[in-house]
């Protein structure tokens, strides 16, 4: 399998007066899922179409093993992508579009048939995928993207559409490629299931790098150092750990938030204070919670919230 890894190192692009993106380097790791998430408009599509060949930065280079997208000879043997699940024509069959991809990489039929068993759409290989739904046509695609067995692999949105079966089994896809030690770009706004899958998260707002980090550091980030305390004795133990000095906030039915004492001392000032206590935990951030931490000032539309 030929190098791995996607290199990306300040892209800049401006459209008119707008600048897309501002200095943006990263890179995909072999090995890895790596997220790459960011408000709508953030510069995520502009980054992932300079990386394959499809748009030309301003300044900086986008690699994929190495080498620019446009100097690869059978580019679909080295990085598969996803960007569009509608970029078929709709009077081909599922088969007939694989082998005309195919045939332009020097694959052959088996291929075609091996991909569409993987994805699970050798039932309808010989149906017309205009007549595909969403959820087909993301399958179609990732079909596509895994023909050359490329050992980098970029896709957008690779969920949407699919159900809930559909979403696991692109969960253990993602996970068992990077376990083959392939390059695996994915971009999403559905952060449940990043926190799942991704081993790595770049974020992006407003065409500028926010973060890239691992997914354990923002969670770990984004927890603050907060402690969860469940208790009946709710006000006796908020008492006795504001008296200490900790901040304590009611977050649901006998829960307790508390900063500023690490868990061992809340245990520890509980017991003294004979406040009984059914767990005192760290706090688990969600990855929702540490992209919304790290995004807020980034995002262009806010919508008005509603008064209940």
């Amino acid at each position: 399998m030929a190098t791995a890894t996607i290199e990306v190192n300040g892209l800049r692009k401006r459209y008119g007066p707008t600048v897309a993106l501002d200095d943006v380097s990263f890179t995909v790791a072999p090995g890895t899922v790596t997220g790459f998430v960011g408000p709508n408009g953030a510069g995520k599509s502009t980054t992932m179409r300079i990386v394959l060949g499809l748009d030309a930065a301003d300044a900086g280079t986008a690699l994929v093993g190495g080498r620019p997208y446009r100097q690869l000879r059978t580019p679909l043997r080295q990085v598969g992508a996803l960007l569009d699940a509608n970029a078929v024509q709709p009077s081909r069959s599922a088969r007939n579009h694989l082998l005309w991809l195919a045939h332009s990489q020097g694959l052959g039929r088996s291929r075609v048939d091996a991909v569409l068993s993987q994805v699970g759409l050798s039932a309808v290989a010989r149906r017309r995928a205009g007549g595909f739904s969403l959820g087909m046509r993301q399958r179609l695609g990732i079909a596509a993207a895994l023909l050359g067995d490329p050992p980098m692999l970029m896709l957008d949105e690779p969920v949407n559409g699919l159900d809930p079966e559909g979403i696991i089994w692109i969960r253990g896809l993602l996970r068992s490629l990077a376990a083959e030690g392939r390059a695996v770009l994915v971009s999403s706004h559905l952060m449940s299931e990043l926190q799942d899958t991704a081993d790595h998260l770049v974020v992006i707002g407003r065409g500028r790098i926010i973060a890239d980090a691992g997914v354990p550091d923002l969670l770990a980030a984004a927890a603050r150092g907060r402690v969860v305390v469940r208790s009946r004795a709710l006000e006796a133990a908020r008492t006795e750990l504001v008296r200490a000095g900790a901040t304590a906030t009611v977050s649901g039915p006998d829960t307790l938030v508390v900063t500023g004492q690490p868990a061992e001392r809340v245990v520890a000032l509980l017991t003294a204070g004979g406040v009984a206590f059914a767990e005192v935990a760290a706090y688990q951030a969600s990855l929702e919670e540490a992209y919304l931490g790290l995004t807020g000032d980034a995002v262009e539309f806010h919508a008005r919230q509603v008064a209940r």
